[in-house]
Formats: structure tokens, sequence, C-alpha cells
């Protein structure tokens, strides 16, 4: 049999790439995207809820939770996956954070049995939704109440099947009682919670009064984890007014002192335990915090605990006020009011969120009004045809009965006594025992009621005075059935002192050493004296600069990215004579090829920095341009990168200085004539004339340790000037 050819492959040729322009791309893909983000997803509404709480909560509902028995969480993710297509996970982490056990929310929504982690704590998994079990807290009454009566609008979901609410018929502002937060496209929201009793009645008195001070009914947020707002009235007014800003938390402790040891029992929303005991750990290890010797965390069934042992004779309160400083203990809480109102997201204050609550309750109300109306005016019309049998019963009888055909029932009772269709229909399905005077003037006898009740459903409907003052009852008595003290507690700004670290650092002289090879020894002045052992340095390695100072000095070091790099004497651990010292491009946080290229210790940023480029440049800068309020790390654009640098030095005041110059050549002036310059990268003043190949600034030294006795021969009045060749019997300078 012969062998077929084996055909060869075909090449492969890839598609041509169809050309699109960035904003029809974005416009086509990214815009899309974005919106769904915001409007589907991220933002909550002014019901209080996004679409996947909304969703979740509503499942719930339909299941008959509320009230009802509880039942495992994996039935309600199942059952929520009708409405929400993105996944059990993702469902069940939403209904983690709804739960009273989780302890995320100030009202939860979710009543729990099992173990649903903890809000305050990252490391704490809740546990799989089989074990655990759910149904709705009974404030979610306030929720759903008269969703029945076509208050909220319906949709279709996602396949068609059901119908879901685009929001709840809310009776109380939840969009302000539990705290929310969302990240979007290209905007966020971060709204935190109040307490239910304030919001209620703050709400009561902005619908009395729009000038009404809210501050003085709501005086700021409360949370469910307590801890303490550190409270400046001006700065809360200002997030009410402007729904952006943040304010201060602070831990709450209590002393033990049978066992020498703090137990932290609150802490602010914003972190977790395991944050705070991390960063304590940290800041033990770099022997930073030596008052402490352990801390651990005792959280129990008796609520959340976190202890910290004392060394002996350690002042709790003054430790406290330490850590505050450099721990979590103390964080800010950034507010960023942002709600979609009718899918357009806006950044509202208070009064603009109560606003539009209002207006959306004062909707649902209405409509639930009207559907009141509409049930009990087809009520009325049914009773007014069954009143007219009242007046011959047995005729009604007589027409049923001798009508041959079941369809000419209704037409012959409509033609018998002047009813339309549907109250012939209603009278014809009354049954046989029912047709009796007593039942009959029974129902007829609700007709006076009901035309009462329709008068007044009118004119509720038409009064947004009546509206409002239902809302207020209703507000009220939620206040009363739900609310509860305040959890977190305010103390005035002003009340509270601030742990300042200079005053409990010892002061010392001592002296720094900085080698070539970017290390750093602070060697106290009492080891110093005292040790008879020669510098331990690194092969091929110097010692570049010996500054002597005290331990509250601050260290500025240089380098060649135009970058400072600032830090506290005691920050630096001390240092021997025979140890290496510290490494500093690693404590630093240096950039990979990153250089220090010098170094200046300071207690009080007098004097100037001289910078000398290969330009002929010299710029001189104040050392109080270095200075900074705030304690920051690093500062860029310490000085101009126009040219490459050639020398740094600093000078307390002005003095005569050499700068050397390439092929033997030098310049003398004194740094009174270079003018001082304002900003930090500054590129000076031209100093030597216009430098040629060979003959550019090498280094500075101060005047006196040239070594040059006929240095007036060589110093300049006037600037810039052109550098002098050394003479043959100067030529004792030392570089």
């Amino acid at each position: 049999m012969a062998r077929k050819k084996k055909e060869p492959e075909k090449e492969f040729v890839p598609a041509p790439i169809a050309e699109q322009a960035i904003t029809e791309t974005l416009e086509t893909n990214y815009m899309p995207y974005a919106m769904s983000v915001i409007i589907s997803r991220a933002i909550p509404e002014i019901d209080g809820l996004k679409p996947a709480h909304r969703k979740l909560l509503y499942t719930m509902y339909k299941m008959g939770l509320l009230g009802g028995k509880f039942t495992k969480s994996a039935n309600v993710v199942g059952a929520t996956m009708k409405l929400n297509p993105h996944g059990d996970s993702a469902i069940y982490e939403t209904m983690v954070r709804l739960t009273r056990g989780n302890e995320a929310l100030l009202h939860p929504l979710v009543e729990s049995q099992g173990n649903f982690g903890k809000a305050y704590s990252r490391d704490m998994a809740y546990a799989a939704p089989r074990y655990t079990e759910v149904r709705l807290e009974p404030i979610c009454a306030e929720l759903f109440g008269d969703i029945n009566k076509n208050t909220v609008t319906f949709v279709d979901n996602y396949d068609g099947e059901l119908k879901e609410p685009t929001l709840l018929p809310a009776a109380f502002p939840s969009i302000l009682v539990n705290p929310n937060q969302g990240i979007a496209v290209g905007m966020a929201s971060n709204i935190c919670s109040f307490n239910l009793r304030e919001v209620c009645d703050a709400t009561i008195a902005y619908m009395k009064n729009k000038d009404a001070d809210i501050l003085d009914i709501m005086p700021a947020p409360d949370f469910s984890l307590g801890a303490e707002i550190i409270y400046n009235r001006n700065e809360m007014s200002a997030i009410y007014e402007t729904g952006r800003g943040s304010f201060k938390m602070r831990a709450k402790y209590t002393y033990d002192k049978a066992n020498n040891c703090i137990d932290i029992t609150e802490i602010p929303y914003t972190t977790t335990c395991e944050a705070i005991i991390g960063k304590i750990m940290d800041l033990l290890k770099a022997n930073k915090l030596k008052e402490i010797s352990d801390a651990r965390d005792e959280t129990g069934l008796s609520g959340f605990k976190l202890t910290l042992d004392l060394k002996r004779g350690t002042d709790p309160d003054e430790l406290m006020l330490k850590l505050y400083k450099l721990t979590p203990l103390e964080d800010s809480f950034a507010c960023n009011f942002n709600i979609l109102i009718d899918a357009v997201p806006r950044v509202m204050g208070i009064k603009e969120i109560l606003d539009e609550w209002i207006k959306f309750r004062m909707g649902c109300i209405r409509n639930g009004i009207k559907y009141d109306i509409d049930q009990k005016s087809r009520r009325l019309h049914l009773l007014m045809g069954l009143k007219k049998i009242l007046l011959d019963i047995d005729k009604a009888i007589s027409i049923i009965r001798h009508t041959e055909l079941d369809s000419e029932v209704i037409p012959n009772l409509m033609a018998g006594f002047g009813i339309d269709e549907t109250q012939a229909e209603y009278i014809s399905e009354i049954k046989l025992r029912n047709l009796n005077k007593e039942y009959i003037l029974k129902n007829v006898d609700n007709i006076e009621k009901l035309v009462k009740e329709i008068e007044e459903l009118n004119r509720l409907l038409c009064s947004d005075k009546l509206i409002k003052s239902l809302i207020a009852s209703q507000l009220k008595a939620i206040a009363k059935k739900y609310g509860q003290e305040r959890r977190t507690t305010l103390t005035s700004s002003e009340e509270l002192s601030e742990y300042k670290a200079e005053e409990h650092i010892e002061d010392y002289p001592l002296t720094i050493f900085f080698t070539r090879g970017q290390y750093l020894k602070k060697v106290p002045a009492s080891s110093l004296r005292s040790t008879t052992s020669e510098h331990k340095l690194r092969e091929d390695d110097e010692i570049i600069m010996t500054a002597e100072s005290s331990n509250m000095s601050e260290l500025l070091f240089f380098t060649d990215k135009c970058n400072v790099y600032k830090m506290k004497t005691y920050d630096m651990p001390d240092s021997k004579v025979a140890a290496l010292g510290e490494y500093l491009p690693g404590i630093l946080g240096l950039e990979q090829d990153e250089k220090i290229v010098y170094t200046v210790v300071t207690k009080d940023f007098e004097g100037f920095m001289l910078f000398t480029f290969e330009n002929g440049k010299l710029a001189k800068v104040a050392l109080k341009n270095y200075e900074t309020k705030t304690n920051r790390k690093k500062l860029i654009g310490a000085y101009s990168d126009k040219s490459p640098i050639c020398d740094i030095c600093f000078i307390e005041t002005d003095k005569d200085i050499v700068i050397n110059i390439e092929n033997d050549r030098i310049l003398c002036l004194n740094t009174a004539l270079v003018p001082l310059k304002s900003t930090k990268n500054t590129q000076g003043v031209q100093v030597v004339r216009q430098p040629k190949a060979g003959a550019k600034p090498v280094s500075v030294i101060p005047a006196e340790s040239c070594g040059i006795e006929d240095l007036n021969k060589y110093t300049i009045r006037t600037i810039p000037a052109s550098a002098k060749t050394i003479k043959r019997e100067s030529r004792q300078l030392s570089l």
C-alpha cells in the first residue's frame, strides 16, 4: 500500500491588528466596566445598602427568615445566587460583615450562630457556610416595611426569572447608621456609622427646621468597636458640611495594678489587633519600646482584650501616650460620604444626605398610600355592588338559578341590578351560605368606614406636612425600640496631652564616625574615653568624617541622587569603636545605586551648605531649608542636578575657602561673596569663569587647611573670576 505524502504545514499568519484610537477604546471597553463598578457594586445607595447587600437581605426576607427560625448559611448563599451571579464565596463574605457575630456594624442586620470572625481581626477566619446559621435581625422589619405595597420599584433579576427591589423602603436613615466602605473606579466611598437614636432625633429636628444645628443632636460618629474620638467641633462641622475630612480615634485601656499590665479593651474601627501587636513587636525588636516585656491577645468569651505586660517602674499613662504616637492604637478615619442618588455618585454633607433620604422616604410612603387607596377603593366598589343585592336577595338567587348558561350569569346579574362586571363577578363567587341578610348587612356596614379611610388617605397623600409627621412618629418609635447608648466616647482635643519623644530621651555627648563604605558609628563620649581599641573597619574602608555632637542632634545624609535623608541621632543605637557600626543604605532605604556623599550633624540647623558644581557655579543654601515640622525621612531636590556635583561642604558662618581646580589651579574667596539662595535646588552663581576642558573644580577646603602661606595672591574680591596656577614655591598645598 502506497504511503501518502505528508502535506507541508501551512505557515501561521497572524490576523492583522486593527488600529483603534485610545479614546475609542476607553469609551467602548473601559467606561462600561467603570460605570458598572460604580453603579452596581461599590457605592452604596440612599437605603444604606450596596446591591450585593440588598440581594442577600431580600432573599432572606423571601425565605421567611424575618422572625423565623435559623437556617444554614449555605441555604441562604445558594438562594441568593438566583439574584447575585458573582459566586458563593463573594455572597458569603458579604453576609459575614452583616452579622452580629462579626461586630462590623453598629446595628447588625443578620442574627448569627457560629464563628463569623471579627472585624477587629484580620487573621481570625470565619467558618464555612455549612457550619454557621443565620436569620434576619428584628431591625430588618424597618427596612422591609410595606415593601409589598409597591413602595419601591422592582426589576427583573439577571436572567429575567425573578423580580428584585432596586431599593429597600428603609424607615430610618440606615445610610448613616451603619458604616459603609467601597472602592470603585476613579472614586471611593467611606461612610462612618452614627448612633441610631441620635440620627432619628437629628432627622426629626431637621424636618422641623432646616437651620437646626445637627452637631448639637448628633455630635460625632459612633462605632461598633467603641474607642474614643479626639473631638474637635470645627473639624467635625466641616465633615458634616462637606462630607469629607478625617478625625482621630484612640483605644481605651485600663491598668491592672495587681499584675502590672495594661488591658486594651477597645480599639479604633480602622485597625486590627494583629496590626497593633505587630507594630509593638517591631518597636521591641528595634529597642524603641523598653517599657514592655510582652504583648498578647487575650480576646475571649468576655470580649476583646489586648494585654501589655509592663516592666517595673513604668508609668502606664505615659506609656500609652507613647503607644498612641507610635502604633495604630491611635488612628484616623477618613470620611468620604459618596452615595449614589438616581444612579449618580454624589459626595454630600449630613444635611444633604438627610434631604435625599427624606425625599426618598416620602416617595415610599406616597406609593404605599396610593396602594392602600387603590385596594380600599376596589373593596368599596365591590361592597357598593353587594349593597344593591340587599334590596332583593331572592332576585339575585333567581337570576343565577334560572340562567341556563354559565357564561350568561355575569351579564344577567349586571342587567338585573345595574352593576358592572367586577361587582357581578364578586357577587357570583359568594358562597350560597353567605347569601343571607346578616352577612350582607355586616359587609355593607364597612362602606362608611372605607369611605372615611379613603378620604383620610387622600388628605395624607396631598400633605407634605402630614407625611413628615408620619415619618417623625415612625422614627421616634424606631429610636425607642432599637436605640442604644453611645459606644464611642468623645474627648476634647484640648484636654489631651501628646507624647513628645524628645522629653523622654537621654541627652549625652558622643562622636559620630562616618566611613567611605557607608557605615556610621555613634560612640558615646564615656565609651570613647575608656576604650583603647582601634576602629574596626571593613577591608579598604576608612573614616572620612568625624563630628562631636550629642544624642539630641539630627543627621542629614546627602546622596549622589540629589536627595537628603534625615534621621534623629537618638534613633541610631549606640556603638563601640570595636564595632563596624550601622550600614546606612539599609537603614535609610537608599536606592540600589544611590550613595551617600556628605553627612551633616546639627542640633539647631544653623549654618550654610555649599554646593560646588563642575560648571564653575557655587550655591549657598541655609541649612534651615532642610528643617521640617513633620518627621520626614527623605527630601528630594536637595541640590541642583543641572551640572554634576564636585563637592559638598557645611560651614557654620561665612569663611575663606579654597576651590581646587584641575591642572594645579586654585581660587580663594570668602563665602560672603556668594549670595544666599532661598531654594534648595538652586544652580547658584558663577564663581569660576566658564571652565574649559581640564580646568573643572575638583574640591573645596577651608583656607586655613590649604597649606599655602601667600594665599592673598590667589584670593579674589569679585565673582566670577579665573583660577590661578599655583606657583612652584607654593606647592605645599594640602588637598
